[in-house]
């Protein structure tokens, strides 16, 4: 009995994982011996691309030079058809020349952008065959040592969608929800004094303590010019982070703060006065009122 239309052009789980290569790349890989290379584009967020290669000589792909290097292993590759997301691994050897733990520490490899593919590196004109492309996630390392997963494009399926209700503001202080000129709650000024790259003052702000705990801090000079941190603690002047800068901070680098938001609904009326945008729900009765007996009421 011959198929329905509908069932004849179904596509098979076979044919949704199937890549587009080349003919005389796909022939290469048909062989018993072939002579592929794995390579890893790697793009931050500043546009700094970085190429790298498990094969003994460096490759030069679309432009871009893949280091030959031994200090990198991905773990296994899989591919599925289903919507689940696909992650891997690569793990690697931190290397000043090339990635710096401290470059990594500053969050400039946050988010990158990552492709694998393989080439045949005796005939770079059969083209590539893309294994995985993501963006880098949690970045974990020890000593010299760095493992970086990488998250596939279902991962932006996998967000949440929608808000919960909550005590405290939804909203994050300066945007559309929120609504507030957050250049009118942001100081600009110099270093002073400094204890190490996580505790530092500031000699002329006067602000009340506490008034910056939670907001951010932006370098605009010195070594960590363009890069930011939350501040945990303000208190006379002296400005704590949460974690400290990956670069040494120094007398006289210049900054900007803005201040700190609690996201209580008090907060939000007595520091900001911008009660009317308040973005949560001060006054629903909490897990404790829903538990209470007859006899606590």
């Amino acid at each position: 009995m011959a198929k329905r239309a509908s069932e004849k052009n179904k596509p098979t789980k076979k044919e949704i994982i199937m890549k587009i290569i080349s003919t005389q790349l796909d022939a290469h890989l048909a062989l018993e011996v072939t002579t592929t290379a794995t390579c890893w584009k790697l793009t931050r967020r500043d546009a700094t691309v970085f190429g790298f290669t498990n094969h003994d000589q460096d490759l030069v792909v679309g432009g871009v030079t893949y280091q030959a290097t031994s200090g990198f292993t991905p773990s296994a590759v899989a591919n599925n058809s289903e919507l689940s997301v696909d992650n891997l691994d690569v793990e690697g050897v931190i290397d000043s020349a090339v990635i710096a733990e401290a470059d990594i520490q500053a969050g400039l490899y946050d988010y990158a952008q990552v492709e694998i593919f393989i080439v045949n590196y005796a005939d770079l004109t059969q083209g590539a065959l893309n294994l995985r492309t993501g963006w880098l996630g949690e970045i974990k390392f020890s000593k010299n040592k760095f493992v970086a997963e990488v998250r596939g494009l279902m991962q932006n399926l996998a967000q949440g969608i929608g808000s919960l209700y909550s005590p405290s503001c939804r909203a994050k202080l300066g945007d559309a929800e929120c609504g507030i000129t957050l250049a009118s709650f942001t100081v600009t000024s110099s270093i002073t004094a400094v204890t190490d790259n996580q505790v530092f003052a500031d000699s002329s702000r006067a602000e009340a303590d506490g008034y910056f705990a939670g907001g951010v801090i932006t370098f605009t000079s010195g070594l960590n010019n363009g890069l930011a941190m939350e501040v945990k603690e303000f208190v006379g002047g002296l400005v704590t982070l949460v974690f400290p800068m990956a670069y040494t901070v120094a007398v006289n680098d210049t900054y900007s703060m803005y201040a700190g938001c609690d996201k209580s609904f008090g907060t939000c009326g007595t520091k900001f006065s911008n009660v009317v945008n308040f973005r949560g729900e001060p006054h629903v009765p909490g897990i404790d009122r829903v538990l209470k007996t007859a006899g606590t009421i």
